[in-house]
């Protein structure tokens, strides 16, 4: 298969290459006029740029997005906080929650036009934000300018949910706490301006510093919870529910103490320039997860957390018709499908993806993953129609996970694992130990999977209960009920570069 140019989508008759370069597209600074930003011929992403016969995602046409043009309300800085860090006083009643929410709630919309509440940096060099949770409503955008930074509360009580378990605490339950952010209504927004030297606005959750009142960080509850069987009552950072068209575009998410990003339930998303900082060591830290989404894209990207980068899931609804595309993870556990399946996750496209096994600061995943879908019987349903087209892995335990008995889950819902491609993996600097899974739950359902061109430095891998088909590969799973045919055709495995995490 020819590769794709990475800014028009356009096949090219060179070699399989995965581009890895950061890509800065905006050049508007601060002080410019909110009006669409970007210099360069805006990307598009088209279902029409694969081959036939591959999952075509997003059945959406997909271009860059651009800034609104219209702001209802800005918002000033007041203050500066280059600790991360401010007084006591404000760190119990974080001082920006009701200027803030007050706009928004003053900008909801009841007609077609997007607006902006903007967070905007001063002249006297204000440019932090500290607020408790916050909702964005219909058709309006949390805009925040380049230099900008939204801290969220330490204080457990800003985000406690009425009747459930108390957040901040560990429990035998989790859902103790609001998001930061909640968006609710179609043509809503999360962005920010993106300056000419590459920075961008950026919301901190400060996941690493203490839980007000305790001297534990919400990461180490996190791993406390772990340890003793039991669930943290963490906030996510956004959370977006039933949120047509929903965007994020040109933000830096950084130390959530939970999932960064959850888009649910929604038809169309685009997450578009979206660089996520998270060390690999922070438990339960997942990058970008639509839950029961359709029409989704995921692209040119950065995403470094403790968990999945990308989980996709179908739990109480189904997922379908999601692309991810020109993204590099870095200290992930993988670009994932699961755990929930139960409804379903159908017609996915993974493209031009690359993956390291360390994160920015050096740090080694837990669970270096690059492809996965995992599932069990407590929580599986049917996963098909699946393409990962162009995957390059560096550094990753587990390069490729195909897992229906994830976590030993047990229960009625039998996962099934049909019309997986994988064409094109490249893995290099494996480590020691490094090995493939690649199970079907039985003999009745078992793993019908497709690879082309996948080159492995490390070809260990446990198979069970599969019907493979291999081109041009030199991973030759064998195991209790596998089935291996192999083929000639042309193409070639990707030649891979992998990027630095950007300096953010």
């Amino acid at each position: 298969m020819p590769d794709l140019d990475r800014r028009t989508h356009r096949r090219r008759p060179a070699t399989r290459r995965v581009l890895a370069t950061a890509g800065v597209l905006a050049v508007m600074g601060a002080a410019v006029p909110l009006v669409a930003q970007a210099t360069l011929t805006p990307k598009a992403h088209t279902r029409s740029t694969v081959p036939a016969g591959t999952a075509t995602g997003d059945t959406r046409h997909v271009t860059e997005p651009a800034l609104p043009t219209t702001v209802c309300a800005t918002v000033p800085a007041a203050r500066t906080m280059p600790t991360r860090a401010t007084d006591q006083g404000s760190e119990t009643t974080p001082p920006d929650t009701i200027r803030i929410q007050h706009a928004l709630d003053t900008c909801a919309q009841t007609g077609q036009q997007t607006v902006a509440v903007r967070l905007q940096a001063t002249d006297s060099g204000h440019n932090a934000f500290l607020t408790g949770p916050l909702a964005v409503h219909r058709g309006e955008v949390l805009l925040l300018d380049s230099g900008v930074t939204l801290y969220g509360s330490r204080n457990p009580a800003d985000y406690q949910i009425s009747g459930k378990p108390r957040c901040g605490t560990l429990a035998s339950s989790g859902g103790g706490c609001k998001p930061l952010i909640s968006v609710a209504g179609a043509n809503a927004g999360i962005e920010a301006v993106r300056a000419a030297d590459g920075s961008q606005g950026r919301i901190d959750g400060r996941g690493d510093q203490t839980v007000l009142g305790t001297t534990t960080s919400w990461w180490q509850l996190a791993t406390d919870a772990q340890k003793a069987g039991s669930n943290q009552n963490n906030p996510r950072l956004i959370q977006a529910d039933d949120s047509d068209n929903f965007t994020l575009y040109h933000v830096d998410l950084l130390s959530s103490p939970n999932f960064h990003v959850v888009y649910n339930g929604g038809n169309g998303f685009t997450a578009w320039g979206v660089r996520i900082k998270t060390p690999a060591g922070a438990r339960n830290t997942d990058g970008i997860d639509p839950a029961g989404a359709t029409n989704v894209t995921i692209t040119d990207s950065f995403i470094m957390d403790g968990d999945d980068g990308i989980a996709i899931k179908g739990g109480n609804r189904s997922s379908s018709n999601i692309t991810v595309t020109n993204n590099h993870f870095y200290g992930t556990h993988g670009i994932s499908i699961g755990s929930e399946t139960t409804s379903g996750v159908t017609n996915v496209l993974f493209r031009d993806n690359t993956l390291t096994g360390t994160d920015a600061l050096g740090t080694t995943s837990g669970s270096s993953t690059g492809i996965r879908i995992k599932s069990s019987p407590a929580n599986g349903g049917r996963v098909t129609g699946v393409t990962y087209l162009n995957t390059c892995l560096d550094a990753v335990r587990a390069p490729l996970v195909f897992d229906t008995h994830y976590s030993g889950g047990s229960g009625p819902n039998a996962p099934w694992f049909t019309g997986i491609t994988v064409d094109g993996v490249t893995a290099t600097h494996s480590p020691s130990g490094a090995k493939s899974t690649l199970v079907g739950l039985d003999r009745t359902r078992p793993l019908e999977l497709t690879l082309q061109h996948v080159n492995l430095d490390v070809t260990t891998a446990t198979a069970a209960n599969a019907r493979i088909t291999a081109t041009d590969t030199n991973l030759h799973p064998s195991g209790p009920d596998v089935t291996l045919t192999t083929t000639n055709g042309p193409g070639a495995a990707p030649t891979c570069t992998f990027p630095a995490f950007p300096a953010l």
